[in-house]
C-alpha cells in the first residue's frame, strides 16, 4: 500500500520486503482552472512545467533536467515531455509529466535531487484545483507499484504563487530518502526555483 505523505515528512526508500529503490518514476498530475462566468463554467488549461535539479553535499547545484533539457548529463534523470494543458476533463488518475531516476546512475557525487514545479503561464496555485506527485516503480506510461503520494490541494495560503517545492531526494549514509516539503514560492523562473532550494530545502 501507498504512503499518503503529508507535508514536512521523511521516508526510507525501502519496500515491504526490504529492498531499495533504485529505479523510480516520479509522476506530476494536475487539473485545469474552472472558471464560472454569465454563460457556465469554462475549463482553462493550466501550463505547470515538473523539473528537478541536482545539488552536491556542499548544495552546489550540478545538473537539471526540465522541458528544455529532458536528460541529464549522467543519464540517470529523464523527463517525459511537456504538457501544456493539465487534466481539462477532471481528474484521470494519469500523471501529466513523468521523471525518471536511476539512483545506481547518478553522478557519486549528487548527495540532493529536488522536485519542482513551476507555472509557465503564471497561474496562481490557488485557482488550480488539484496537484500532486507520486513515486512508484514502472515506466511513464505505466505504473508496477506505487510506492508513495503526496498529494497537494488548492490552498487560500498558495495565492500570489507560481513555483512550488514538492520534494527533495537526499543522501544519508550512502542511503536515499526523501523529503515532502509541499512549499510554494514567488518565483518566477524555475532558474529562480533552483536557487530558493539551495538556500532553503537541501
Amino acid at each position: 500500500m501507498a504512503i499518503n505523505l503529508e507535508k514536512g515528512q521523511r521516508i526510507n526508500l525501502e519496500k515491504s520486503n526490504g529492498s531499495k529503490l533504485q529505479n523510480i518514476c516520479v509522476g506530476v498530475n494536475w487539473g485545469a482552472i474552472e472558471k464560472k462566468g454569465f454563460f457556465g463554467t469554462k475549463k482553462e488549461a493550466v501550463d505547470l512545467d515538473a523539473s528537478c535539479a541536482v545539488y552536491d553535499d556542499k548544495k552546489n547545484h550540478i545538473d537539471s533536467v526540465n522541458f528544455r533539457k529532458l536528460i541529464s548529463n549522467d543519464r540517470a534523470i529523464k523527463h517525459s515531455g511537456d504538457d501544456l494543458t493539465g487534466d481539462l476533463n477532471g481528474d484521470d488518475g494519469l500523471d501529466n509529466e513523468v521523471i525518471t531516476l536511476d539512483f545506481s546512475q547518478l553522478t557519486p557525487s549528487a548527495n540532493h535531487v529536488a522536485f519542482f514545479i513551476n507555472s509557465f503561464r503564471g497561474q496562481d496555485f490557488k485557482d488550480i484545483p488539484f496537484a500532486s506527485i507520486r513515486i512508484y516503480e514502472g515506466t511513464p506510461t505505466k505504473v508496477s507499484q506505487e510506492f508513495a503520494r503526496f498529494d497537494i490541494a488548492n490552498d487560500a495560503t498558495f495565492a500570489g504563487n507560481v513555483s512550488m517545492v514538492l520534494g527533495v531526494f537526499y543522501k544519508r549514509n550512502e542511503e536515499w530518502k526523501f523529503s515532502a516539503v509541499g512549499v510554494p514560492t514567488s518565483d518566477k523562473k524555475l532558474e529562480q526555483t533552483i536557487v530558493t532550494i539551495q538556500q532553503n530545502h537541501l
